[in-house]
């Protein structure tokens, strides 16, 4: 319900989203597990058009990886890491995400949702 509010107001306020390939895969498994096909076929059609995505080689891989052992947080996955070294390369200071760790890391979070609920 919040992302889907969120991403209301995104698409009517022609906001630039970023994310990369690894979101994607992460965000995928997780539909298809949770809820279904339809939605990742949703995700497919109706998000996807909307977002810049950042294609992983292993360069990004790399980074990613490299910046998961200096945290050093059994708590904070790859896929954040590879956000954290995004955002930093592009200079994104704000992020769309449910996730505490980004606060954590120095990252701004979009004031589009509350934290709290749930």
């Amino acid at each position: 319900m919040r992302a889907r509010e969120n991403f209301t107001f995104f698409a009517r306020n022609r906001t630039a989203l970023l994310t990369s390939s690894f979101v994607l895969m992460e965000t995928t498994a997780l539909l298809q597990r949770r809820i279904g096909l339809a939605a990742v076929h949703s995700l497919q059609s109706r998000i996807l058009p909307l977002l810049e995505i950042l294609w992983v080689d292993d360069r990004w891989y790399a980074r990613a990886l490299q910046r998961l052992y200096v945290i050093n947080n059994r708590d904070i996955g790859l896929v954040d890491c590879l956000s954290f070294e995004i955002m930093e390369s592009k200079d994104i200071r704000c992020a769309f995400t449910f996730d505490r760790h980004f606060t954590e890391n120095g990252l701004e979070i979009a004031a589009f949702h509350d934290l709290d609920a749930r």
